[in-house]
């Protein structure tokens, strides 16, 4: 996958390793507005056996 991205990015190496830096900050971005809070209620993380 990796090798595929960088056949396919434009541009000499600097231009696509700060292209390949602005989309690993993109998908993060994205799976921590959209994706772990749509998935959260779902987690058993909050399920406790101890209780009243």
């Amino acid at each position: 996958m990796y090798a595929w991205l960088w056949r396919h990015l434009p541009g000499p190496a600097a231009v696509r390793v700060l292209v390949l830096a602005v989309l690993a900050v993109a998908v993060l971005a994205a799976c921590f507005v959209w994706v772990f809070p749509a998935v959260a209620p779902y987690m058993p993380f909050n399920d406790t056996t101890v209780g009243e």
